[in-house]
């Protein structure tokens, strides 16, 4: 009885970029979650729908008592079920009746208050007997393309991960320190940069991608080496954005490349700056050419599918059918429900694949992807560096690593 749903509340909040989302209240006999949900600049063409036509108002003036009606009385324990419930009550494929953004902030909120009601963390009441691990933080350093102006870098995001770091505070603070450094290094390249930043929290300078590319090496290596840590970059290059039915088209660069000239390309960056990670490298329908780049990248470098797979099991079913990428991102708003998002991330496991969850560029300041990494052992989380929708999941990650160090904290 004690996880049993009394009440569901919806709201309509502030997302980072100013823009309405939902935020969602889940009442139990004796427990409550609350959840908001985020949303992508950069999306995938096989996402769930954001919301319904009439968007966030329609969500509160008209879905909230259906949602209400048909979980009150239902244990909030049963996630299956109340995912379940909440695809039927949309009734369409893509999630368009309710919106994959509605449903998501109901299932995450659901499971939040499920884990209160017994008193447990939600990364515990997902992780369950497995062993909790605390994930490497993927920090945004440059941003460009569609999270920054016309003159920042062609490339969306310019990432670090400190791979050496041996827990998350050395590893967030880090980031933080690289993130600083970058900023001097751009002003030292530029006297006219103002400091704008992008959607992310990353700096959105005036520069060429390969000047980009070079500052973050530099960052990195110049941190890396006062921490005595190692610290490597790594990309979101958000190439559907770049491709024009034809070619990959660089705007800032001036530059076309066809599909052999990008996989080519990439390649090239990997090897000349020791990436880690290059998400999205190439559009998102084009498993041969992630296939391609992944077998030529090796061991050397995470190639991650992010537009190309949007957390769907039966698509990243059909990459893994014919080898495209090695790693894929996380966004539970991407399918809609945290059943579906666990089965993609079981999915990726079962077949070698390196599960990231991720923030998206308009966020809140909701911390469940934090639980959400460790209780799924993603050993990677992207959420951004700096900002107080970012620093929110971060924060959230030191508390826990303490509270998984001396388990009394979580009686505080």
């Amino acid at each position: 009885m004690d996880s049993i749903i009394e009440d569901v509340r919806v709201r309509k909040i502030l997302d980072s970029r100013g823009n309405p989302t939902v935020e969602v209240d889940v009442l139990t006999w004796n427990g409550f979650g609350r959840a908001a949900a985020p949303s992508g600049a950069s999306t995938g063409i096989r996402e769930v729908t954001a919301f319904p036509e009439g968007g966030v108002d329609k969500i509160i003036s008209e879905v909230e008592d259906v949602i209400s009606s048909e979980l009150i009385g239902m244990d909030a324990e049963d996630l299956n079920d109340i995912d379940m419930v909440l695809k039927e009550i949309d009734g369409t494929d893509n999630l368009s009746s309710l919106g994959g953004n509605t449903i998501v902030a109901v299932s995450m909120a659901t499971a939040k208050a499920a884990a209160a009601s017994y008193n447990l963390p939600l990364y515990k009441f997902l992780g369950g007997i497995t062993k909790n691990e605390i994930p490497y933080p993927l920090g945004n350093m440059i941003n460009g393309g569609a999270h920054a102006g016309k003159n920042a870098p062609d490339i969306q995001e310019f990432l670090v991960l400190p791979v050496g770091a041996e827990n998350i505070t050395e590893a967030v603070f880090a980031n933080s320190s690289v993130h600083k450094k970058i900023g001097s290094l751009i002003k030292a390249k530029d006297s006219t940069f103002t400091g704008g930043k992008g959607d992310e929290g990353g700096w959105a300078p005036n520069l060429t991608n390969e000047e980009a590319l070079s500052i973050q090496a530099k960052a990195c290596e110049e941190v890396g080496d006062e921490l005595g840590i190692e610290i490597r970059p790594c990309l979101d290059m958000a190439a559907s954005e770049m491709w024009d039915g034809s070619k990959y088209v660089y705007e800032r660069e001036g530059v076309s490349r066809d599909i052999g000239e990008q996989i080519d390309f990439v390649k090239e960056i990997i090897d000349t700056y020791n990436m880690f990670y290059v998400e999205d490298p190439i559009q998102e329908g084009d498993f041969e050419a992630f296939a391609e780049l992944t077998r030529k990248s090796g061991d050397k470098c995470l190639i991650c599918g992010d537009d190309l797979f949007v957390t769907n099991a039966e698509i990243l079913q059909e990459g893994i059918d014919v080898g495209a990428a090695n790693s894929i991102i996380i966004k539970p708003n991407q399918i809609g429900t945290l059943s579906d998002t666990y089965a993609t991330v079981k999915l990726a496991k079962a077949n070698g694949y390196v599960p990231v969850v991720s923030h998206r560029s308009g966020e809140t300041t909701d911390e469940t992807i934090a639980h959400l990494a460790v209780g799924f052992a993603s050993p990677i989380i992207k959420t951004g560096a700096l900002g107080g929708e970012r620093i929110a999941k971060l924060n959230e990650l030191i508390r826990i690593e303490e509270e998984m160090i001396n388990p009394k904290m979580a009686d505080i």
